[in-house]
């Protein structure tokens, strides 16, 4: 007697540890690769090499926290790559050439002006995703892809496929100052470190204190019960996919600012990070299970394994395929977490039941 009550007093316990390790599973990842290329790659924990990192991490956790509202939803959003080098472009083209009205007059924009301009963009095409899935039910991944093109598409068109160099702006028209928010410091901090931090607070903020936030979940978690609540599902929709795009330029305005250039292929293949970065950090592909911590924490490991694997000379190739396996490998272990939950909560209200 004494023998069969000794087994599930162990299962529970085995089954709670195996379920903390999976939740902690993106910090022991993250832990991992630093561990692994402080000793593989010579020079990683250099103070100038942190620095680098630190600002592609910002760059991944910037698309990574809008793609993680996209997801929670259960939708996805393929054309932030495409957003961020058409934001760049627009950047650029209005820092060297204005708004040519066509009337023979051309208005020039003050900095501050161009980075409110290039942000409502971003927020603008993230709407057109949002109304092409709500209104035309279209499904998210056919509508980003045709985003991703038509954004692609325009980026290139915008300078014919060249390149908008030398972005410093010129004093007589007001348009300098550009620079500084991808290349300036703040308390010896990079500017876009404390934009990250402030998008971050922000965002866990309304993902886990707000009604809306809570409203995103509901929505992926089972969108016709939210909907039967009163949810308006399609508002909800609207503002994770405009909410993206808003990141996405914020990421162009960056990286053409730290370039000081803008070009047209900036942002490819930028969706693959933001993805990776959301799974990693415990976004459910499923809907309705994610958290903003989580994601940065996953940003951090894939910028981390992408400058890692540049410091060993790694091709980019292959950074590509272990970027692909990184994610296949953060579903495949959500899946799994998903069966242990559930395997879990049956075997509990078997014994209640019991």
């Amino acid at each position: 007697m004494s023998a069969t009550l000794a087994r599930p007093a162990t299962a529970p316990n085995s089954a709670s540890v195996l379920m903390m390790l999976l939740h902690l599973r993106t910090f022991i990842a993250l832990f991992a690769v630093i561990i692994f290329f402080s000793f593989a790659a010579p020079n990683f924990l250099s103070t100038a090499n942190l620095v680098i990192m630190s600002k592609h991490v910002a760059l991944n956790a910037f698309l990574a926290i809008g793609m993680t509202f996209v997801i929670i939803t259960g939708g996805i959003d393929l054309s932030v790559g495409s957003i961020v080098g058409l934001s760049g472009m627009v950047a650029g083209g209005l820092i060297l050439n204005g708004l040519d009205l066509g009337i023979g007059y051309t208005v020039y924009f003050n900095v501050i002006e161009i980075i409110a301009i290039t942000l409502l963009l971003g927020v603008a095409i993230g709407a057109i995703n949002g109304l092409l899935i709500t209104r035309l039910n279209v499904a998210p991944f056919i509508a980003t892809l045709g985003v991703l093109y038509v954004a692609r598409g325009l980026a290139l068109l915008s300078s014919g496929g060249r390149t908008f160099p030398n972005l410093v702006g010129n004093p007589e028209l007001g348009t300098t100052g550009f620079p500084i928010l991808g290349s300036g410091t703040l308390l010896g901090m990079p500017i876009s470190i404390w934009l990250l931090i402030v998008v971050g607070f922000c965002a866990a903020y309304l993902a886990q204190r707000t009604p809306l936030g809570r409203q995103i979940y509901a929505v992926g978690g089972n969108e016709r019960a939210a909907a039967l609540s009163g949810v308006r599902v399609n508002r909800v929709k609207m503002f994770v996919y405009m909410f993206s795009g808003f990141c996405a330029a914020i990421v162009g305005l960056i990286i053409s600012s730290e370039l000081v250039a803008a070009h047209p292929a900036t942002g490819e293949t930028f969706e693959l990070n933001a993805i990776a970065a959301a799974v990693l950090g415990g976004t459910s592909m499923s809907g309705g299970r994610g958290r903003i911590g989580g994601t940065i924490v996953g940003a951090f490991v894939i910028g981390i394994l992408s400058d890692g694997l540049v410091m060993m000379g790694v091709s980019s190739f292959w950074q590509i395929v272990i970027k692909g396996l990184v994610i296949i490998a953060a579903v495949v272990v959500d899946q799994f977490q998903r069966r242990m939950q559930q395997r879990i909560a049956l075997q509990q209200q078997a014994a209640m039941g019991g």
